[in-house]
């Protein structure tokens, strides 16, 4: 029967018919091999606007649509998306090097509509049940989480990740594990099984804004040699003619679901995306890959102490932080002169899959109010690390950085010091940032943007309040380790959909200009 439907996609499309008319091939609660592939089919009519219908006898269980990053994982991707291409209606697996996103949804679901208003019984069974599969590095994956968010849709689709990146961080926290995949039909096949039973899991989302001076001379968008990450855009500039703001300030706007941190680890980041952009071809092995980054993590000195690498300045020479609970104030962050590298984390995966904050012990819980970390909670875990040997700490059993405070909200404010740069990394994509020259001060402010849903597996590490399972308060900690003091266009590589994204109501965002 697949076969069949396959036909009438690349010939031959007969007219719409009620889907009401025909009985299904088989039981729906356990397909067989042969048919296992149209519990995610989805006709031409669906996808594409002003197309006839097809005859389609079976309703999907899970209709998916694919978005595969083609230049993720080396050579995989592209193998993946003719895999996926050969087992699906092609029309339903998007390169995103060809084609945005917010492009596909945007007319995929006006289209949806259209066919609903029209009568067409297949078209709210499809969206009831959609699911969208990405492939691609924690980046691609953020992409499109910031897709789904900012397009306000009636019924945002759940989402599963299938790793093709370095660290691949945000699918390791769902179960998806974190090595790079097969290609092959049986691979595609058993990870389309893992798709129909995964269970759905609300995450938080987090709005960043940031904003600085424009350089005094040259042009800026952004500000040169600033290469700022797909998920951050500029969304207000003043200009010197503006005569009612005449400090000319640039703010941009972003979003993360993983993590956001400054320091030792986004400097060694930054020095491993800028190799694999100047040499691409030598980035193509997952492992090649871990050992080249392991590499740089020595030569960046963040095995050895300050002095040697004055480049990699404490936390607290660089910023002033402040965090913010919630309904509560203000409040300044006290962060050991000892700190080089600060994590605001929201899922239990960090580098590599590592667990920064594990979970508190019995003692933490009463006398500091910290918890384990939840993924819809409201709350970012803020972690500190001293150096690589600390981070080794994360290798151990129940080992965890310095844990400095679960926050609603917080502030970083650099102001003039002596360096002139600061090293940012927001969910695996890092960026270079110019400091103040001058006594001005650059603001990073992060604050919880609303929730998505991702879609888990049985070997899912992440974690919800509303899991009855997971313990609260017995001590896992025991003695707490390590916690002494311590290419699309660009105009698509947005949060996102760009043009349709909202600041939370309740960010107050005058007193950044």
């Amino acid at each position: 029967m697949f076969a069949q439907i396959s036909h009438y996609s690349n010939g031959t499309i007969p007219r719409r018919l009620s889907i009401m008319q025909y009985e299904p091939l088989m039981d729906d609660s356990n397909p067989e091999p042969d048919n296992f592939l149209r519990e995610f089919y989805i006709p031409d009519y669906i996808l594409l606007p002003n197309s006839e219908g097809e005859v389609l006898p079976h309703v999907p269980r899970c209709p998916v649509i694919v978005f595969i990053n083609s230049k993720s994982g080396g050579q995989l991707g592209g193998a993946l998306l003719i895999t996926y291409r050969s087992l699906l209606n092609k029309n339903q697996v998007f390169d995103l090097l060809e084609e945005a996103p917010d492009d596909v949804l945007r007319r995929l679901y006006l289209n949806l509509e259209k066919l609903k208003l029209n009568g067409d019984e297949l078209a709210p069974k499809i969206q009831e049940r959609l699911r969208i599969i990405v492939a691609g590095g924690d980046g691609t994956v953020s992409w499109l989480l910031g897709v789904v968010s900012d397009l306000k849709l009636s019924q945002p689709p759940p989402i599963a990740p299938l790793p093709l990146g370095t660290g691949n961080n945000i699918p390791f926290a769902f179960g998806w594990g974190k090595k790079n995949p097969g290609t092959d039909h049986h691979f595609v096949e058993s990870f389309l099984r893992q798709v129909i039973e995964a269970k759905e899991m609300k995450i938080d989302s987090w709005h960043l804004l940031m904003r600085m001076r424009a350089p005094k001379q040259g042009f800026c968008e952004p500000i040169p040699p600033l290469e700022l990450p797909h998920c951050m855009h500029a969304f207000r500039q003043i200009s010197l003619t503006d005569t009612p703001n005449m400090e000319d300030y640039h703010t941009f706007r972003g979003g993360f679901w993983n993590y956001f941190s400054m320091g030792m680890d986004a400097q060694v980041s930054y020095a491993f995306h800028s190799g694999r952009k100047l040499h691409p071809d030598k980035f193509k092995n997952q492992l090649v890959n871990q050992i080249t980054y392991l590499k740089i993590v020595c030569r960046q000195g963040w095995f050895c102490a300050y002095p040697f690498y004055p480049s990699s300045r404490n936390i607290a020479q660089l910023a002033k932080v402040k965090f913010m609970k919630k309904n509560g104030e203000w409040q300044d962050l006290h962060i050991s002169r000892s700190i080089r590298s600060i994590v605001c984390l929201n899922l239990p995966s960090f580098s590599g899959g590592l667990n920064p904050w594990g979970t508190p012990s019995t003692k933490k819980k009463l006398n500091r109010e910290l918890t384990p970390p939840y993924v819809d909670d409201g709350l970012l875990e803020i972690v500190g690390f001293k150096d690589a040997w600390h981070g080794l700490v994360l290798l151990c059993p129940n080992g965890h950085g310095t844990r400095l405070a679960q926050a609603h909200r917080i502030r970083f404010e650099f102001h003039k010091g002596s360096v002139d740069h600061a090293y940012m990394r927001i969910d695996g994509e890092p960026w270079k940032q110019p400091l103040p020259v001058d006594d001005d001060t650059v603001v990073v402010e992060i604050s919880h943007h609303g929730q998505l849903t991702m879609l888990a597996t049985p070997k899912c590490i992440a974690k919800s309040v509303h899991d009855q399972l997971m313990p609260t308060n017995h001590d896992v900690d025991g003695e707490d380790r390590g916690e002494d003091d311590d290419s699309v266009g660009e105009e698509q590589r947005k949060f996102g959909a760009a043009d349709t994204f909202k600041i939370p109501h309740e960010v107050d965002i005058s007193h950044l200009f």
